[in-house]
């Protein structure tokens, strides 16, 4: 179709099939994705759903997925896209089960890294989750440690397919194990919307499970919306407990109590698996204690605490002690303070 020949299919969601396909104008292969039929029908989708793709495909960074085409043929809509080996990071956990806490990290920071590019440029993915972070791994056996180049796919699908109003079956029953809470309720998104995402996916990469499972689809709208998130340390308690508190600010059920961008995030969780150098920044929110950049006051001398119900008895003075000096061949002391002992043996 299109000037593009069908060699297999290697996905398939609620929206869309992907197959692996050459472009015989170019001889690249390319992922081909075919929009549902349904999808097709509204006029409107379709001119915002091509304006959308073409809009993403002109931001160029290095983990967001090169998109090469957008466009109708036959009546179906499709994306032609780099075509990535090695799947997803949806695929590898089930694979190997929840990864280690380098490997999951190396993999949100990369697509924390091309969110806030899409952000910046106004775009928001709305649909964050393990199975659109194509993983193009380098040599190694399957389910080794080694570093994974990751690209987010799928933008502007989810978003479209919520403006065509088919939220049921295109948008909330596939992603509602990543739905931020202003999102199930309609209201605006932005690029915290996204984050909210991303912490679900980073909770499920360590985990193997998201952060809210029930069997119920109105419980699982419940627990997104009212429920604190359950402490990923339950689940890996090899991992340090400062994840537990980064995890639930990214969490948060207003999007303003969030981290204000997924570098931020992506950073304070780096600390938090100790895998970074710095401090943990969630001090100012109260959720982090404080850390050596803090002043510290110094611990009183023993002298001083022996002195203290002299001390008490002289009217308090708002003026700034005098600085202590150095005695000959002694240790400073505060002012007041007298030697324990005053007279010497003969």
């Amino acid at each position: 179709m299109a000037g593009y020949r069908l060699e297999e299919r290697i996905g398939r969601g609620g929206m869309a099939v992907v197959f692996k396909a050459v472009d015989e104008r170019l001889g690249r292969p390319v992922a081909l994705k075919v929009l549902s039929p349904g999808l097709t029908a509204d006029n409107a989708f379709r001119v915002r759903f091509i304006n959308e793709s073409r809009a993403a495909a002109t931001v160029e960074h290095p983990h967001i997925i090169p998109v090469y085409e957008a466009g109708e043929a036959a009546g179906m809509l499709f994306i032609a896209m780099r075509y990535v080996r090695g799947g997803d990071a949806k695929s590898l956990l089930r694979s190997i089960g929840p990864l280690p806490a380098n490997r999951a990290w190396g993999i949100i920071s990369q697509v924390a890294a091309a969110l806030d590019v899409a952000h910046l440029r106004g775009l928001v993915h709305r649909d964050v989750k393990p199975a659109n972070m194509l993983l193009d791994v380098s040599s190694g056996l399957a389910g080794a440690e080694r570093d994974d180049h990751v690209y987010l796919t799928d933008f502007g699908i989810s978003k479209q397919a919520q403006s065509a109003g088919l939220t049921v079956t295109g948008q909330i029953v596939g992603t509602l194990d990543y739905a931020a809470p202003e999102q199930i309720e309609g209201r605006e998104v932005d690029g915290r919307t996204d984050l909210y995402s991303l912490a679900c996916s980073v909770f499920e990469l360590l985990a193997g499970t998201p952060p809210f499972r029930r069997s119920q689809g109105p419980a699982l709208l419940y627990a997104h919306l009212s429920t604190p998130p359950p402490p990923l340390t339950a689940s890996r308690p090899d991992l340090p407990t400062a994840v537990d508190r980064v995890i639930a600010k990214a969490l948060a059920k207003a999007a303003a109590e969030r981290y204000q961008s997924c570098a931020e995030f992506a950073a304070d969780l780096g600390r938090a698996l100790r895998l970074t150098a710095g401090r943990v920044e969630a001090v100012g929110q109260g959720l982090m204690p404080p850390v050596a950049s803090t002043r510290v006051q110094p611990r009183p001398r023993q002298q001083a605490k022996q002195a203290e119900p002299a001390k008490q008895a002289e009217p308090a003075k708002k003026a700034a002690p005098a600085k202590p000096t150095m005695p000959p061949g002694g240790l400073a002391r505060p002012p007041g303070i007298e030697p324990a002992t005053r007279k010497r043996d003969p």
